[in-house]
């Protein structure tokens, strides 16, 4: 249930700055995350969708959910394919098809530079009641409803 109520105009201000400093704080620990995988920032997160996606993508998918062009995924795409962190499959219904399958095997090798994150992650979310977490989880879903489809919109 959809329930609107005003936003006082202070609060906005303060959930807004709370909105940029996570979404900086998050863009520089991917980068520091990438930079020791020995990637780009963009090629890191191409790679996180790609990885996020149920089974191989396309480089037209890659591209809608990066952003960048079809030509600049191909790229990304043979940086991540030299590197060993992808590899391109043929789609198993459309053998004219190309995927990006994402290598599998490197799980332990990587899981420490993301541990801290989910430790600290783990350590907030303690702070919480299993009811306030689940106001908390729909606030998230929300707004990554409403950004989500701003970014479509743009």
């Amino acid at each position: 249930m959809t329930r609107e109520h005003d936003v006082p105009a202070d609060e906005l201000e303060r959930f807004g700055a709370y909105a940029r400093e996570t979404s900086a704080l998050t863009v520089a620990l991917h980068s520091r995350v990438a930079e020791r995988m020995g990637l780009s920032p963009t090629d890191g997160r191409c790679l996180a969708l790609a990885a996020r996606a149920e089974g191989p993508v396309t480089a037209g998918r890659i591209a809608e959910l990066s952003g960048l062009s079809t030509g600049a995924v191909t790229g990304v795409i043979d940086r991540l394919e030299r590197a060993g962190y992808v590899r391109r499959v043929r789609d198993p219904h459309d053998r004219r098809k190309v995927l990006v399958e994402v290598a599998t095997g490197d799980d332990d090798r990587f899981s420490p530079l993301v541990e801290g994150a989910r430790q600290a992650l783990r350590e907030v979310l303690s702070r919480f009641s299993p009811e306030e977490r689940a106001v908390l989880e729909r606030y998230h879903r929300a707004s990554i409803e409403a950004f989500r489809q701003r970014v479509v919109d743009a």
